[in-house]
């Protein structure tokens, strides 16, 4: 493995050897979510609060290590490999740099090195959050765009990671803020700015993946990439209310809410980000893309897959899936691996499930808590892995 970087549109290796990132995501690992562990989707730092309130800070520290150790070890990185995966995305909340917990980053980079895949660094929740979703950390606002002092934190961060892995062939890009939100697209332009210049006068050379704004979505305010070694990197769920199972039993293809969805219909929407690809002469790579598994196998939600991995070859776009693991739920696109029991600190049979019921049991079940998160206790999807295995080799 060496360095990757950008050279004719395309992403390369050192003997200029074109690299295809097809991968999955490491969702709800270092950034929990309340859904992937069962839940309600409440900011993680409300959980913990919770947690160390009724249970103290020493059960919340210990909750917090079992789950991590637990929830994704070196043998996900063999499951990951047999998916004929190159990469992985890892999505991580910005404290765990600034509480010097390196060690989860170094060893996942260890893990991916091991096996010959490379790790998309994303850092998920920014200081002050990037937008008002649970997802960035955040209860309601974005105060990275209002207030100063969030964003000079989040270069010196990026200053920090790029620092620690400027020199890791194992790296191969960083995703520098997931899914940005906001109204003054000056300022958010601005800070993929400046995050750049952080990372660049460290002497870091990596590939730096850009979000659009809204969800990833937008991308005509930022114009002409500023570095030779920058792309773009959007998001695709279309259409929501399939891919999250709100609108219930839907159907792929065929009409939801009153409009019909199928390949031709996905694949006219993907081509306002091949246009950027063409325009710009850069690579294009889905960060997310998934759907809720409510029957694994039975067809309809792999035909909406396949038809984007269709699409995704077709164009030459690079991705990574939403996600690796999940606890099974109703809504959200969820896991690879699932998990289907109920024991006590999932609770399907409550109104509070998942993280919120984690004290209440903590004390009494720490070890069967710990071993239930471990991906030998989940059930794979076969149909859903054998797909995604034919089209990262492919």
């Amino acid at each position: 493995m060496d360095l990757l970087k950008i050279s004719k549109g395309k992403i390369v290796n050192s003997r200029d050897q074109e690299v295809m990132l097809r991968g999955v995501n490491l969702g709800g690992w270092l950034m929990m979510e309340g859904y992937i562990l069962g839940g309600r989707n409440i900011a993680e730092n409300q959980f913990k609060k919770e947690i160390a309130a009724s249970c103290g800070q020493k059960s919340l520290l210990k909750f917090e290590e079992t789950f991590r150790s637990n929830f994704i070890t070196a043998t996900d990185f063999v499951n990951i490999k047999n998916l004929r995966a190159s990469v992985v995305r890892l999505p991580f909340h910005y404290r765990i740099v600034t509480t010097g917990k390196w060690f989860y980053l170094d060893n996942a980079i260890a893990w991916a090195k091991k096996n010959g895949i490379y790790v998309i660094l994303d850092l998920h929740a920014a200081p002050g959050a990037q937008n008002g979703d649970w997802h960035s950390d955040s209860e309601g606002k974005a105060r990275l765009w209002t207030d100063k002092k969030y964003r000079e934190e989040l270069y010196d961060i990026w200053r920090r990671l790029a620092e620690r892995y400027k020199n890791e062939p194992a790296v191969a890009a960083y995703d520098v803020l997931n899914e940005a939100v906001g109204k003054n697209t000056r300022i958010i332009k601005e800070v993929y700015v400046q995050i750049t210049k952080a990372i660049r006068a460290t002497g870091d050379r990596h590939i730096i993946f850009i979000e659009g704004n809204t969800w990833s979505q937008e991308f005509e305010f930022l114009g002409k990439p500023w570095d030779d070694n920058l792309a773009f990197s959007f998001h695709y769920y279309l259409p929501g209310d399939f891919t999250f199972n709100c609108t219930r039993n839907s159907r792929y293809p065929g009409k939801i809410n009153g409009e019909l969805w199928n390949r031709q219909k996905m694949e006219k929407i993907l081509l306002r980000y091949v246009k950027l690809q063409k325009k710009y002469k850069i690579p294009i790579y889905c960060g997310e893309f998934g759907v809720n598994l409510r029957c694994p196998d039975c067809g309809t939600e792999l035909a909406w897959v396949r038809d984007v991995l269709e699409i995704f070859k077709k164009y030459g776009i690079h991705y990574t899936y939403w996600t690796y693991k999940a606890v099974a739920g109703g809504y959200f696109p969820d896991g690879i691996y699932q998990y289907l029991d109920n024991p006590p600190w999932i609770n399907r049979w409550s109104q509070t499930t998942g993280v919120e019921t984690y004290c209440q049991v903590w004390h009494k079940n720490t070890k069967a808590m710990g071993d239930s998160w471990q991906t030998k206790n989940f059930v794979k999807s076969a149909g859903l892995s054998k797909l995604l295995a034919k089209y990262n080799r492919s």
